[in-house]
């Protein structure tokens, strides 16, 4: 049966209100919870306190509220775009922008390349309010926004331009691949995006990451030797293991590993390890720019007949009062983290997934996916109406990506996605028991515990909101597993 563009742009529209409206749904439920929920659950009584509870709660309660007005904004702008024919004006203006320098449509590869600038400079604009008002209000309010205002816009600075570098290389090739590739590009553009996806794996922590953060070797001493060790009794290959300085982003903790074969790596965020503070290089040479800075100021000022005193007083009180601070943020950061034990049961959890073959199992379930739709988007990207419905008098290649990928595989990637969480889930209960197999069950607890605290987590979740969005169950629901494993 055929469907005019008409219903297809129609059948675009409605299913993308009928997502929006079934998570703004799920969120009121969970806002409820917020608002509902003041008291410590019995099962936590004797390992949370009122006042962090509380103050969990609040912080959910903001995100939230800061949520729902998001992506209000979202659905809004991007239902807007659709009615006015965005997309297309934005191809045109593209072209425009080549005819400039004698580029004609023949040109659709670098077309592609400058409506894929000029769209990412579009969303960045745009969501820059929201990244601020995140960052530097909610975030700020709670805690855990360690950023300067300089330091954020140079870090979002660094990862467009970083991104751009490796998004548009790629997406000139994929799209070179199909032009050349025949009846059967999807097969190649499949090998291709796999070599792809694994190349970025391989060398995104090595290369790329350092851009943004400091990656020190964990020193030598028990907890290096205590990770060797646990690493070596379930044959993990672990070839080097580094603390990454989270902490001048965020308070939020984290640990992970990469890497393939024999070429493993452990990364530990600063923010988990509770008796372990990063060499702080570009602290001390700011320390040292400010006390030139200082003695450079108190020559002049000798110079003067009047003020001395007074000068050397603030300056001195001034340097006090740093101290002070400085004393006060140390002895915060210690109170946040996990000890040693706790340290190496979060890793017994994450090894876990890697002795489980968790990882695995997701890299073979995302090629399988990535395969079929890019088979079902072989038999699609012909379809004119699919380009007319958008308000394309013309066919390029990456516009069918975009309609194919982001709108017509909508109803699926929604059940996909379901899918994946539901298998998350799955499997973080079976790293948690196998971290008990190693006899890590009750420093995992405690663990799980701290982490939730520091990182203000809330304990309580609406169940349908959790089935649907959580891809870690609940705190709860894994102290509560880990008890029955016992």
């Amino acid at each position: 049966m055929e469907i005019s563009d008409v219903e297809i742009f129609r059948s675009v529209l409605v299913f993308l209100w009928i997502v929006y409206g079934w998570e703004t749904y799920l969120s009121y439920r969970q806002r409820k919870i917020y608002r509902t929920a003041t008291v410590v659950p019995n099962e936590l009584e004797k390992v949370l306190d009122q006042e962090t509870f509380e103050k969990a709660r609040l912080y959910g309660l903001d995100k939230s509220n800061f949520g729902f007005w998001s992506n209000l904004y979202s659905q809004i702008e991007s239902t807007f775009i659709l009615l006015i024919g965005g997309l297309p004006w934005l191809w045109t203006k593209s072209g425009k922008i080549l005819a400039r320098y004698d580029y004609g449509p023949e040109y659709e590869i670098t077309q592609s390349i400058v409506f894929t600038l000029l769209a990412t400079l579009f969303s960045v604009v745009t969501s820059l309010p929201w990244s601020l008002y995140s960052t530097f209000v909610i975030e700020e309010k709670h805690g855990f926004n360690k950023q300067t205002l300089g330091f954020f816009f140079k870090d979002q600075i660094k990862k467009i331009v970083v991104m751009q570098c490796i998004a548009l290389p790629i997406t000139a090739s994929l799209l070179y691949i199909i032009k050349i590739g025949g009846d059967y590009f999807f097969i190649y553009v499949w090998l291709f995006t796999l070599v792809m996806s694994l190349l970025l794996v391989t060398i995104y922590a090595d290369y790329i990451a350092p851009l943004f953060d400091k990656f020190t070797p964990l020193p030598d001493g028990e907890l290096r030797s205590n990770i060797e060790k646990l690493a070596e009794s379930i044959n993990f290959p672990l070839k080097k293991l580094y603390v990454v300085d989270g902490s001048k982003r965020s308070s939020h903790s984290n640990a992970y590993f990469y890497g393939f074969f024999k070429n493993k790596r452990i990364v530990l965020f600063d923010t988990l390890l509770e008796d372990y503070t990063l060499p702080d290089d570009d602290k001390k040479k700011d320390e040292t720019e400010k006390k030139e800075t200082d003695d450079s100021i108190k020559e002049e000022s000798e110079d003067k007949a009047k003020g001395d005193e007074v000068t050397e007083k603030s300056d001195n009180d001034k340097t006090t009062k740093d101290d002070d601070e400085e004393k006060t943020e140390a002895k915060d950061r210690k109170k946040v983290g996990c000890n040693n034990e706790e340290v190496l049961a979060v890793l017994s959890h994450e090894l876990g997934h890697w002795k489980l073959n968790h990882v695995l199992k997701n890299l073979v379930i995302s090629q399988v996916n990535t395969f079929l739709c890019f088979m079902m988007f072989a038999m699609l990207i012909n379809r004119k109406e699919l380009f007319t419905a958008f308000g394309f008098n013309t066919q390029p290649t990456l516009i069918g990506l975009l309609i194919i990928f982001q709108f017509v595989f909508s109803p699926y990637n929604e059940i996909l996605s379901f899918c994946m969480t539901a298998l998350s889930r799955k499997f973080e209960f079976q790293a948690d028991a196998f971290a008990k197999k190693l006899q890590r069950a009750t420093a995992l607890r405690s663990a799980l515990i701290k982490l939730n605290k520091d990182n203000l987590g809330f304990p309580i979740s609406d169940w349908l909101f959790s089935t649907w969005h959580y891809s870690h169950p609940p705190l709860i629901e894994r102290l509560n597993a880990l008890e029955k494993t016992e």
